[in-house]
């Protein structure tokens, strides 16, 4: 506890220690967000070839979050530990590989960068190190790896939807966001609302609107925050999505009937409630309730 007061009181030192730790944290994510994808089409890859070949499930060199080593995906060259710093390593090598010259995406240093900027910006709204903003890190490092994953593959993978939504059961039994009996309806609500929707309309139309990995991180959602959060995380992703949806229609020039994941909106609307919720509803009482009353 003196250790957390002293940093507190030493809010430079701290928020320079947490935006390494964040921009840190980025590189990983970069690695996640490449590899669950791909270790989850790998298994079922191998697993529907021994189902059809009537044969035993191969096994599978060893491919996880820690094994094999980064390679460039042009020529296979190791990447140096002094080749993965984040963001520095970027633009010292100029965006290209060191070995082949190939280019490397921007994606990863932005995914860093923001990854920083964001731990940055929560130590600043919670006052410093606490256990709050210890859940609240742990709880946008998991939204900003769905996110990107879902943007990329329209999948919110089980392996983090699913501890994200029993981590928040679990620091709500503490209450640091909600009561655990709001959290708990919040986790069955969220869950159960989006199937319904689901549902409904694929009654109606025959289409799938959305994917069940949509309810899955509603439901997390509705475990950190409680079953309050939820009217608001629907309008506020309904919003997102729309203009977000609109502005990549108009830079990609996609039809309207392309699918367009709705997984980051949820996220994006998860991530503000937390943050600026008690804001948000502040702002809307005084303002909404009281020009209804007149």
């Amino acid at each position: 506890m003196d250790l957390v007061a002293a940093l507190n009181q030493q809010p430079l030192l701290l928020n320079t220690f947490l935006l390494l730790l964040g921009l840190t944290v980025g590189s990983f994510l970069n690695v996640v967000i490449y590899r669950i994808p791909a270790m989850i089409e790998r298994e079922e890859h191998a697993y529907c070839s021994a189902l059809l070949e009537g044969g035993e499930q191969p096994e599978l060199e060893p491919f996880n979050l820690a094994t094999p080593g980064s390679r460039c995906p042009h020529c296979g060259h190791a990447i140096k530990p002094w080749e993965n710093i984040p963001v520095l390593s970027y633009l010292l090598l100029r965006g290209r590989c060191s070995n082949c010259q190939a280019g490397i995406s921007i994606r990863y240093p932005i995914i860093e960068a923001s990854c920083g900027a964001l731990t940055v910006l929560l130590s600043l709204q919670f006052g410093g190190l606490s256990a709050a903003l210890v859940a609240a890190l742990l709880f946008t490092w998991a939204l900003l790896a769905l996110t990107m994953i879902d943007i990329d593959t329209m999948l919110l993978p089980d392996a983090i939807t699913l501890p994200l939504l029993w981590l928040g059961l679990l620091v709500n039994l503490f209450g640091l966001f909600a009561p655990l009996s709001d959290a708990v309806i919040g986790a069955m609500a969220g869950y159960g609302v989006l199937w319904s929707v689901f549902w409904l309309f694929k009654i109606f139309t025959g289409k799938e609107g959305m994917g069940y990995g949509d309810f899955k991180l509603l439901a997390a959602l509705g475990a950190w925050l409680g079953w309050q959060a939820l009217p608001m995380i629907i309008l506020l992703s309904s919003f997102v999505g729309a203009v977000l949806g609109i502005v990549v229609m108009l830079l990609q020039k996609r039809g309207k009937d392309v699918p367009i994941p709705f997984g980051p909106y949820l996220a994006i609307a998860g991530w503000i409630a937390l943050v600026w919720g008690d804001d948000i509803m502040a702002w809307y009482w005084a303002n909404f309730t009281t020009a209804t009353v007149s």
